[in-house]
């Protein structure tokens, strides 16, 4: 039997969960829903919900991922064989997938901006005749079809060479050069005329915008960020080897995730308020807007665009990487199906899936379920209900099936760490108490 892979360092750890929460999270949703949620005041709540609530979920799945090292199906049958608990782990496995297949779209639309913004068009086209061009191109039948296809293909060839030769060499070379990107941009950003606005907007909170509404989105973006409830941080966490301190790799992941999302927070809104433009676009903000910035910004705009679009592409590869990975343990592990193949059957599967997400902007505009179209039924399902479930269920099995014993010896790497030993008590009343209740009250809130 082929000896299983591990993560070849604890740099390679981090490198590779924070590329997996590093990705269009932060670009494409949190700047919108700053925007959209009044600035400040939804930061701070975003970075209070991530190290109360989010955090603990990041743990208990690390436990789980490591303790069975194995796919997130085999690591149900490891730590609770003969039990119902296998749901969840083909929960946890079909969850990455459904994702992928619109994930993929919004993947190829990166793709196509950063062809476009290479050949220069942001530069060559009058600001006022970029105005509705995305959604002209998304209502294309088949270009966005094609794009999408060829940036899943992409990653599925990643994934095939393996986690250390694909999946960690990709991240290890790829993340600091997002941070280097972003920071190169915040940067700009902030140095534009009448930029001062937005970085208010970002750092002065206004508490009088403080909503319940608020709160739970921050919530969610917070559980969506960190990739909670899709078996990625299970699947992940089977590569990493016992010596590895898992307070250090989850607290890493956490902080270099709210990172970037606030410096991607710095990149986008200085420029938004710059040009004059409403911060609460929308999720088309990215695509929609800042191509329009761009184009008046001259010739300078063009090396923005191209640094951004390309920011935005491989963030949105190194999360896709982590989602087909989870299908690719499960399929070679419990299936017995070869790397290559496995990468070859998900491609074709979430391709077709991710081929009618793409239509519904076009020809299949008019087919809806629970009265939304494809992509937007896929999107809300996955948050709302797939994820959230997949969380909750996780935290819940490491705080009330696991045996305590279990989970202390793997978050103190056998109370060999003394800081993880001090800080055990309060982790796993966050994971047994605090992180159930939040994430219920998430689930009950998206559904009502």
């Amino acid at each position: 039997m082929k000896e299983r892979e591990n993560f070849g360092s604890r740099t390679a750890v981090i490198m590779a969960m924070a590329g997996s929460a590093i990705g269009l999270g932060n670009i494409w949703r949190f700047p919108y829903l700053v925007g959209q949620d009044g600035g400040a005041a939804f930061i701070l709540v975003y970075i209070a919900a991530t190290l109360v609530l989010s955090l603990p979920i990041f743990f208990a799945e690390s436990i789980i991922g490591r303790r069975s090292h194995a796919n997130c199906r085999g690591a149900m049958e490891r730590l609770a064989p003969g039990t119902k608990w296998r749901w969840l782990g083909l929960l946890a496995v079909f969850t990455p997938m459904f994702i992928v297949s619109y994930y993929g779209v919004v993947g190829g639309w990166s793709l196509e901006y950063f062809i476009q913004a290479c050949s220069l068009k942001f530069v060559h086209t009058a600001p006022e005749d970029l105005t509705g061009t995305f959604g002209e191109f998304i209502a294309r039948p088949w270009a966005p079809v094609a794009f999408h296809l060829l940036f899943l293909l992409v990653t599925v060839v990643i994934v095939a060479f393996g986690v250390r030769s694909g999946i960690e060499r990709v991240s290890k070379a790829g993340l600091p050069v997002l941070f280097v990107l972003i920071v190169v941009l915040a940067i700009y950003s902030v140095s534009l005329p009448g930029a001062q606005k937005g970085v208010e907007y970002l750092l002065k909170p206004d508490w009088s915008k403080l909503t319940p509404t608020t709160c739970i989105d921050a919530l969610g973006q917070s559980f969506f960020s960190l990739s909670l409830g899709v078996g990625i941080i299970i699947t992940y966490s089977s590569y990493v080897s016992k010596e590895e301190n898992l307070l250090v790799s989850g607290v890493g992941t956490a902080v270099s995730d709210l990172v970037f999302a606030l410096l991607a927070g710095l990149a986008i809104m200085p420029a938004v308020f710059a040009a004059g433009i409403e911060p609460g676009s929308g999720p088309g903000l990215i695509f929609d807007t800042l191509p329009f910035i761009f184009a008046k910004m001259g010739g300078i705009g063009a090396a923005v665009a191209i640094l951004f679009f390309f920011t935005v592409l491989f963030a949105a590869l190194t999360s896709c990487m982590s989602l087909v990975e989870v299908g690719v343990a499960y399929l070679t592990e419990e299936r017995h199906m070869s790397r290559g193949w496995s990468c070859a059957l998900i491609f074709v599967l979430t391709g077709a899936a991710g081929t009618l997400c793409s239509l519904s902007f076009g020809p299949l505009s008019q087919v809806h379920l629970s009265g939304q179209g494809i992509f937007d039924f896929a999107d809300s399902f996955a948050s709302n209900v797939l994820m959230t479930l997949g969380g909750l269920l996780c935290v819940v099995f490491a705080g009330w099936q696991m045996k305590r014993s279990d989970v202390f010896d793997e978050f103190t790497n056998g109370g060999t760490k003394t800081l993880n030993v001090k800080c055990f008590r309060a982790a796993y009343f966050l994971i047994r108490y605090v992180a159930p209740l939040g994430v219920a009250v998430l689930m009950l809130t998206n559904l009502l």
